[in-house]
């Protein structure tokens, strides 16, 4: 039986190198594609035909979009109607590439600290350039919660600094570990069934059972996962806009 992490073994599909820098297309840029297209072409098919009863399609574009709507207006406010299409955007990437992965022969992005972390690090430069750009100095001022006591400043200030400067970190690890535990747990269940002989023999039946299961429990996972990272998302945004 092939070792659980050599799913996520990245692998160049078009080698490309300018200057001694690997620029090649993997497997996991592909899946990014793969994923970005499939929210794309799902989105535009619910709303090609739009009608007053909605089908099938146009009912999960509608869920999604109010699902989303509604998450930016509970955590932002009006403030956040703007940021809308970003916010958007990034369920529906993170969505598509955590539930693309559960497809065989699939390849999970999100399972890959450097992609979790590149998304987190980008969210969290752009939040605190907007709040910067809102507030100008006084953006500082989150590090310092309004009527605290000012003795306790130097206590204070480094904790909210370091606080801050962990979003990032602490958003990229939190998807990146789930994706990965959840995918290497399939594995080693997918193994034992196939050693046990899955139909073949009564022994094989139990660890089927528990992987189908353990599908079902991945599926929610990944769109638990998915609105997770959103919401916190949101709720950076609001602290950067709002301040304390």
């Amino acid at each position: 039986m092939s070792s659980p992490l050599e799913q996520f073994q990245i692998e160049p599909i078009v080698p490309f190198d300018v200057a001694g820098v690997n620029l090649a297309y993997t497997n996991s840029a592909l899946w990014m594609t793969l994923a970005s297209l499939g929210a794309g072409a799902l989105l535009v098919a619910s709303a090609r035909d739009g009608k007053l009863v909605p089908g099938r399609l146009q009912s999960i574009g509608e869920l999604m979009y109010e699902f989303i709507a509604t998450m930016v207006r509970d955590n932002v406010g009006n403030a956040g109607k703007k940021y809308f299409p970003f916010f958007f955007t990034l369920f529906s990437f993170v969505l598509f590439g955590n539930l693309f992965g559960l497809i065989p022969g699939g390849f999970t992005f999100t399972s890959h600290i450097a992609v979790t972390f590149g998304m987190a690090l980008t969210i969290f430069v752009v939040i605190t350039i907007i709040g910067i750009a809102k507030h100008g100095t006084h953006f500082f001022a989150l590090f310092f919660p309004s009527g605290a006591p000012l003795v306790t400043a130097p206590v204070l200030i480094p904790i909210e600094i370091i606080s801050y400067m962990a979003r990032p970190i602490s958003l990229s690890i939190r998807l990146f570990a789930n994706m990965t535990v959840g995918h290497i747990i399939l594995k080693i269940f997918a193994g034992f069934v196939i050693s046990l002989g899955a139909f073949l023999l009564v022994p094989g039946i139990v660890p089927f059972a528990i992987l189908v299961g353990l599908v079902g429990l991945e599926i929610f996972i990944a769109a638990l996962h998915a609105y997770i990272f959103t919401i916190l998302s949101c709720i950076y945004l609001n602290d950067a806009i709002h301040l304390h």
